[in-house]
């Protein structure tokens, strides 16, 4: 048996943490790693004490794209991009240099978020359909961006 390497492990983890996902439209995962250890985790979901989409439904919002296209848009849950980042912030945890595993290229608010705390690689299983701000974004700023799937994740609403 062949060992698996460290982004196949990792990402691995991402997908069991992806399982408390409290929204069915992207029920994401994100690990965060420092020297191949985690140092914070984050899936879907609201933030503490608010409701959840599995128990009350979505809070859908209209978004328009500046080609035209129309999109709905799910704003009761933070992704687990950011919930990652949260709670490394709420315990004191430095991100600085890290590794972040997700399960696809995240959003331009999140890009924004990871740019920020200092997280210095991203590794997605798979492509988001809106991320060509969110590369150029990572260029620019040195971030280095791992997709392991040339393949667009596929959700509802999308």
């Amino acid at each position: 048996m062949a060992r698996m390497s460290w982004d196949d492990y990792f990402i691995d983890l991402m997908e069991t943490v992806s399982k408390r996902a409290t929204c069915d439209r992207g029920r994401s995962g994100c690990i965060v790693v420092r020297d191949r250890r985690i140092v914070s985790t984050g899936y879907v979901g609201s933030p503490p004490g608010l409701p959840h989409c599995d128990d009350v439904g979505h809070l859908m919002k209209e978004v328009i794209d500046e080609d035209g296209t129309t999109r709905q848009h799910c704003v009761r849950t933070i992704h687990a991009e950011q919930n990652a980042i949260c709670q490394a912030a709420r315990y004191g945890i430095s991100l600085e240099g890290t590794t972040l595993y997700c399960k696809m290229e995240p959003c331009r608010v999140c890009a924004m978020l990871i740019i920020s705390s200092g997280i210095k690689k991203v590794v997605a299983k798979r492509r988001y359909h809106a991320a060509q701000e969110t590369r150029e974004m990572f260029k620019i700023a040195g971030v280095e961006l791992v997709v392991v799937e040339d393949k667009t994740e596929d959700y509802t609403n999308q």
